[in-house]
């Protein structure tokens, strides 16, 4: 696959973080070009590449052989270069640390969606943390809408993992595509049908978390005049310390979904959590979005290898939502139109891999 000629990509450009690295690293190994990735998170601080970024390059490059130059922790250039297409089968990814167990996900999970037989992966490391999304998140915002586009993806929680001490644990299972991904139409918001959630609290039953998130979140979510939420309440002992999370969603007669989510932190009382993510979810509701903020630049990747125009209204024209409509343009060659929170993407069809025949038995 390396004759391809190398596409060389400036890390700086538009919100300059992680973001470009772990997508970055998915299409090209999805496309079998050849990247060079250079000037890494130069404006974050620290600069370079963080253990997390790298887990999900290594990840991404088992699953297509690559040979990788530059792959250590504070690195600022990366030679990735894929030498096969890739390559389901059975998979176990650990961060090593609380770091985002679900990035991680997000960065493989359109890669295996083009392998050659399906994978099973056991991926270990934090679930519930700010600046990254949930379990639940991608559970049951992203993966339906994949699912529409032809994405068969499964996921599982074995045990909830929150910031400092990590260890939460997901199994992942995927389906390779045999034919193009589906475009994906969602242009009008409808009205809601449904609302959904889950509280969750590790170790802190006896302070009632898990219920006192529900319950606060219940009250903002009525007063709104929405359907009934049914919020489940989680109570775990499994998690290697206490930990929380909420995360609410919407369904409309449409299809269209919206989701928020907040994890607990010390001193993050369970209210405040029900306040951020209610406030989170009506916002994207009242701006008329038919997926939400995470999901805006989240299915880009997506839209951008699939078969058509796809096309869907955003809540907001994030940083993240225009340094992933920079990078699909560029790697891919999709075009990305937007106007007025309208986010459409003419894709490019990208053709799935043939899939490789289980070996016979001698």
């Amino acid at each position: 696959m390396s004759h391809l000629a190398p596409i060389a990509l400036d890390g700086s450009q538009h919100s300059g973080s992680g973001t470009l690295v772990r997508q970055a690293i998915a299409l090209a190994a999805i496309l079998g070009r050849p990247l060079q990735l250079y000037n890494i998170r130069v404006r974050r601080q620290p600069p370079g590449l963080r253990p997390q970024h790298l887990k999900a390059v290594e990840a991404v490059a088992e699953l297509v052989d690559a040979d990788v130059q530059g792959a250590r922790v504070d690195s600022s250039q990366l030679w990735f270069v894929p030498r096969r297409p890739p390559r389901g089968g059975t998979y176990h990814w650990d961060i090593g640390t609380a770091g985002s167990a679900t990035l991680l996900i997000g960065t493989v999970l359109p890669v295996l969606a083009f392998a050659d037989a399906p994978t099973q992966a056991r991926v270990c490391g934090g679930l519930f943390q700010d600046f990254a999304p949930t379990f639940f998140h991608l559970r049951h915002a992203l993966l339906p809408l994949l699912a529409r586009m032809g994405i068969e993806a499964h996921l599982e929680m074995m045990r909830p993992g929150y910031v400092p001490r990590g260890g939460g644990e997901v199994l992942l299972h995927v389906t390779p595509l045999r034919k193009p991904l589906q475009p994906l139409q969602l242009t009008a918001q409808g009205r809601p049908v449904r609302v959904f959630g889950y509280a969750l609290a590790s170790h802190l039953k006896a302070r009632r978390v898990a219920q006192r998130m529900a319950e606060r979140c219940r009250q903002h979510l009525r007063a709104a005049g929405l359907p009934e939420p049914e919020l489940e309440i989680l109570e775990d002992t499994s998690a290697y310390q206490p930990g929380a999370a909420l995360a609410v969603f919407i369904e409309t007669n449409t299809g269209a979904r919206l989701g928020a989510d907040r994890a607990g932190a010390p001193g993050r009382p369970s209210e405040a959590i029900a306040d951020d993510v209610a406030y989170q979810l009506l916002e994207d509701l009242q701006r008329g979005a038919t997926v939400d903020r995470f999901l805006a630049d989240q299915l880009l990747p997506y839209v951008a290898l699939a078969q058509g125009n796809s096309a869907y209204y955003i809540p907001a024209v994030t940083d993240h939502v225009a340094s992933s409509q920079w990078l699909v343009a560029y790697l891919t060659g999709a075009v990305v139109h937007l106007e007025d929170h309208r986010l459409g993407v003419d894709g490019i069809g990208q053709a799935p891999y043939p899939i490789r025949k289980p070996a016979k038995l001698t």
